[in-house]
């Protein structure tokens, strides 16, 4: 394979479109567009449809901010799901991560991010306002924080545990069965349902 740099054109342009995606180095991206140019043209052609038809048909969810393409989404409108009960997470990623365990079945509110000062992002960026709302109106018996265990997760936290924890709902973390510094999405199931099942106070 030639290296990423030596290439030029639409080949090099197609890598770096690549490379922007999580986790996809320069090689990873370079081996992928490789091995798309060797498959069919119809491959190539069914890959870029199903991406345009998720970017045109999915939204977030008015309710609870998950990717859904009926608003509000099944989660917010599944009556076999406990109302009491809310996770909220980082990402609407986080979702697909607690829902493989089958271990939790509340309903769901995405901030849409972390706080994180370095980079610019506070409350007033993320979906807090509209989760204090949400609390406020609705009998919440319990609020799970499941945000990841490294420092912008940590500071979301223990800043969401002070906001809600006057509304009366017991404010509950993660159980650390999940590795410091580690990302939801990555964890296996059987981890992150200890770690949901060994659920604390803050």
């Amino acid at each position: 394979m030639p290296a990423p740099g030596s290439i030029v054109g639409p080949v090099a342009a197609l890598i770096n479109e690549f490379s922007k995606l999580p986790t996809i180095g320069p090689k990873t991206a370079a081996r992928l567009v490789f091995y798309l140019l060797n498959r069919p043209r119809h491959e190539s052609q069914m890959l870029a449809d199903a991406i345009m038809e998720a970017k045109d048909r999915v939204r977030f969810c008015s309710i609870c901010f998950a990717l859904t393409e009926a608003d509000p989404c099944t989660l917010c409108t599944d009556e076999q799901r406990d109302p009491a009960m809310l996770c909220v997470v980082a990402e609407a990623k986080d979702i697909f991560a607690i829902e493989r365990t089958g271990a939790f079945r509340g309903r769901y509110h995405v901030l849409g991010g972390l706080i994180s000062p370095m980079d610019g992002v506070g409350p007033a960026e993320l979906h807090v306002k509209e989760l204090v709302e949400r609390v406020g109106s609705t009998a919440t018996a319990e609020i799970l924080i499941a945000t990841n265990p490294n420092a912008e997760g940590e500071a979301t936290a223990l800043y969401l545990a002070r906001l809600l924890q006057p509304l009366g709902s017991l404010v509950t973390r993660l159980a650390y069965g999940l590795p410091i510094g580690g990302d939801l999405d990555y964890a296996d199931e059987t981890t992150l349902a200890r770690a949901l099942e060994g659920r604390r106070s803050m």
